[in-house]
C-alpha cells in the first residue's frame, strides 16, 4: 500500500533525523577524542550537548504527533559516520588529522542542514507552527556549527599546510637518489 500523505512523509523524515542524531551522540565523543586542537575538541563537546538538545526537540515533536521516534535507520548518516571513523583510523597527526576530522564533521553538518530544512518546509506546509519553531532552532544551530567548522578549518588547514611545506623543504635539502646517481 503506497504512502500517500505529506504527514506520513514528514513523520518518516523526522524518524530518519532522530536516528541520525542518536548516531551522532555516539560518534561525536570519538571525534573530540581524535582532535589535537583544543578549540576543535571543545567545539565537538559543545555540539554533543546541542545534539542531545536536538534529540529532545525531536522527541517533543513526536509526542505532539502521537508518534514513536523509532523504527527507521538513517543509512545516510550511518555512511557518513563510518567515513568519519575511517578518517580517525588513518595515521594522520596533529593539524593534518584535525583537518581531516573537520572535513568529516562538515559532511555531517551539511547532511543535517539538508534534513532539517526539508522537515521544516514540510512542517510549514502542514501548519505545524510549534514544530517549525523547534526545527528552526535546530537548523540554526546546525548552520552555526558549520560556520564555526569553516572558521576553524581556515586556521587548522593553514597549520596542516605549513607542516607540509616544512616537510617538502626538509626533503629538498636531502640529496635525492637521482641527483646522487647523476653526480657519480
Amino acid at each position: 500500500m503506497p504512502k500517500e500523505s505529506l504527514r506520513e512523509l514528514y513523520v518518516n523524515e523526522l524518524k530518519d533525523l532522530y536516528n541520525a542524531e542518536t548516531q551522532l551522540v555516539r560518534a561525536l565523543p570519538k571525534m573530540a577524542k581524535g582532535s589535537s586542537n583544543a578549540e576543535l575538541r571543545q567545539g565537538f563537546e559543545e555540539h554533543l550537548r546541542q545534539t542531545s538538545e536536538h534529540v529532545s526537540r525531536l522527541e517533543q515533536i513526536f509526542e505532539m504527533l502521537g508518534e514513536k521516534p523509532t523504527g527507521k535507520k538513517c543509512v545516510g548518516m550511518e555512511g557518513i559516520v563510518k567515513e568519519g571513523a575511517e578518517t580517525l583510523s588513518e595515521d594522520y597527526e596533529g593539524a593534518l588529522m584535525d583537518s581531516a576530522i573537520i572535513g568529516a564533521a562538515q559532511r555531517v553538518e551539511h547532511y543535517e542542514i539538508a534534513g532539517y530544512g526539508t522537515v521544516k518546509a514540510f512542517a510549514e506546509l502542514l501548519g505545524e507552527d510549534e514544530h517549525v519553531s523547534l526545527l528552526e532552532q535546530t537548523l540554526q544551530q546546525e548552520k552555526e556549527t558549520a560556520e564555526k567548522l569553516t572558521k576553524l578549518a581556515q586556521e587548522i588547514n593553514s597549520q596542516a599546510g605549513q607542516g607540509e611545506s616544512e616537510a617538502e623543504e626538509a626533503e629538498s635539502h636531502q640529496p635525492s637518489k637521482s641527483k646522487s646517481k647523476r653526480a657519480a
